[in-house]
């Protein structure tokens, strides 16, 4: 999942970052220069043409140095596929560039941002979890939250006769979080407080002051969470393991689990439905087949996940040695971050640009690839089509109240997204 990413062969890793960034802690920047963020920018839903452009001329890009290090910016599909499943040459221990190591790094923690034999470890706990078994017991709660919501919706249009449903508050963003919440087993009464923790954590426009603090808000709340339920675990993920593992793992790893999953499957999935529903809305001619043919809910999903890509770039890898990458020469001691919307749309090996459900494949890189492919991968699958086909079959008549053109976008996010998708419901 999206948080683990940010440790033996885990004592040398460090060591050798902490060598390699002595001194450099981006918790202190105000803000992320152009040079590095620009990547994030988009055009609508579509990257830019200049990261467009990047990609097709240059997969593997030297996209700026930075406080000493090199940063490496891969765009294309091949390339993305070699970074992510090399599971020796690279480390993702991020926490040198935060100022911290070891246990002081906690905020860090988490599958996402550890190397193996510490990733493979923790990540044990976490996969039986995520089965197809174990997740069709979550299908019927899944419907029920989706069909309360769209009650909500109806209930917000009756209450403001003419005037537009905003999706994003009363779909997108509740049908994901409850269901988090009931994942990991959050009682009601702590949800509210929860909700208020999702979302700065992915926008960098703050720098790394806002971004970690935001981090360190929600780990916060699950480790006290994880601590109380240690003595009385609940019927969900975190009592779960708790009653499976017991001692097998400490309060510290398992808060930083539950709070990939957290990470994982809530601004993403919720990206996913706003930004997936406004893409449907706006082709009518898709949105007409998903209503006629409910069962192409499995296809669009796919391909809605591989052309939006709301998560931008791949958890940073540190290479351990000089790696190449397509070929080109990357030293040890650079950075190299892979752009998975452009990855995801390069022609070399995918439709492009173009939304085609009929060539739908599941080896996408929406979800990343290799060892840290996210783990809840099926479960974000389950919501989106169980979330897509209940909407049209629901709301056929669906509309969107303005031209997508005119929706306000993240501008600066690791998740790309949409602040709002005024709809009118037919």
């Amino acid at each position: 999942m999206l948080r683990t990413a940010l440790a033996s062969a885990k004592g040398l890793v460090r060591r050798a970052l902490l060598s390699r960034s002595s001194g450099i802690d981006l918790t202190r920047l105000d803000k992320v220069p152009d040079s590095l963020a620009w990547p994030l920018t988009r055009d609508g839903t579509s990257p830019s043409a200049r990261l467009s452009a990047v990609r097709d001329e240059e997969p593997v890009h030297k996209l700026t140095s930075f406080l000493g290090l090199d940063i490496w910016l891969v765009t294309g599909h091949e390339e993305t596929r070699e970074v992510l499943g090399a599971r020796d040459d690279y480390s993702t221990d991020i926490r040198p560039l935060m100022g911290r190591s070891g246990e002081e790094g906690g905020d860090f923690g988490g599958l996402g941002f550890t190397d193996p034999p510490e990733h493979t470890r923790q990540r044990r706990f976490l996969t039986p979890e995520f089965t197809r078994r174990r997740l069709a017991r979550l299908e019927p709660m899944i419907h029920d939250i989706v069909e309360r919501q769209l009650d909500e919706m109806a209930a917000a249009a009756a209450a403001a006769p003419g005037q537009p449903v905003d999706l994003v508050p009363t779909y997108a963003f509740p049908v994901p979080f409850l269901v988090i919440c009931d994942l990991l087993g959050v009682p009601a009464e702590h949800r509210e407080h929860f909700s208020t923790l999702a979302t700065a954590r992915f926008d960098v426009t703050a720098g790394g002051k806002g971004t970690v603090g935001a981090i360190g808000g929600s780990r916060e709340f699950l480790l006290a969470e994880t601590a109380r339920q240690r003595t009385d675990p609940g019927p969900g993920l975190i009592g779960q393991i708790i009653r499976e593992h017991g001692d097998e793992i400490s309060d510290f790893d398992l808060g930083g689990l539950a709070d990939g999953v957290f990470t994982g499957g809530l601004e993403t999935s919720a990206s996913m439905l706003a930004l997936g529903t406004a893409t449907l809305l706006e082709d009518r001619a898709l949105w007409k087949r998903l209503c006629a043919e409910p069962e192409s809910v499995d296809d669009i999903v796919e391909e809605l996940l591989r052309t939006l890509s709301v998560v931008q770039v791949a958890f940073p890898r540190f290479p351990k040695k000089d790696v190449e990458i397509g070929g080109c020469p990357v030293h040890k001691g650079s950075v190299v971050l892979a752009s998975l919307p452009a990855a995801n749309r390069d022609p070399r090996a995918t439709p492009g640009d173009t939304l085609a459900p009929e060539e739908a494949s599941t080896s996408h890189l929406a979800f990343g690839y290799g060892f840290h492919r996210c783990v809840g991968a099926e479960l974000a699958r389950l919501e989106l089509r169980v979330a897509f086909r209940a909407l049209a079959e629901r709301y056929p008549e669906l509309s969107l109240a303005v031209p997508t053109a005119e929706l306000t976008y993240y501008s600066s996010s690791i998740v790309y997204g949409v602040e709002s998708v005024p709809v009118h419901l037919g």
